[in-house]
């Protein structure tokens, strides 16, 4: 399953914790532009917020410009549908200091739009500098092999 968006310095600049899958609450025409992989995770975030799961700053692009309604915001907060479980784990979990709930990545899954979102937790310069050099040494490596 290839997913429609995906947040790809989400591993680079977090370090994931745990995963979570929801549904997300989309128009109609937001789920044709979706599919048609018109949006952007960058610098997106999960919030909760008076018992209910909410992504911030997920961009998702008219699919046709000139049937999309004139009030249409791209960059509007749209709600997660998380079961009451769900959310008390994460409340506690976005309450420690340093942790964050970021999306990972929006896909199908039996027909449903599903948004893919871990609680994270940012990564320092001297981690994101061992990310790079290990993925470095494991491509060279890789190269050496094949000869």
């Amino acid at each position: 399953m290839e997913p429609y968006l995906d947040n790809r310095k989400a591993h680079f600049d977090f370090e994931i914790i745990e995963r979570f899958e929801a549904g997300i609450e989309l128009l109609g025409f937001e789920v044709k532009s979706v599919r048609a992989g018109r949006g952007s995770l960058a610098g997106a975030h999960v919030i909760i917020r008076g018992g209910e799961c909410w992504i911030v700053g997920l961009r998702i692009d008219p699919y046709q410009v000139g049937n999309t309604p004139p009030d249409y915001i791209p960059d509007e907060t749209r709600r997660l549908l998380v079961t009451k479980k769900e959310i008390a784990i994460l409340e506690e979990q976005e309450a420690k200091k340093g942790l964050t709930l970021i999306p990972l990545s929006l896909y199908n899954k039996k027909g449903k739009i599903k948004v893919s979102f871990a609680v994270a937790r940012g990564k320092k310069q001297f981690d994101k500098r061992d990310t790079i050099k290990k993925r470095d040494t494991d491509r060279e490596i890789g190269r050496l092999l094949k000869r």
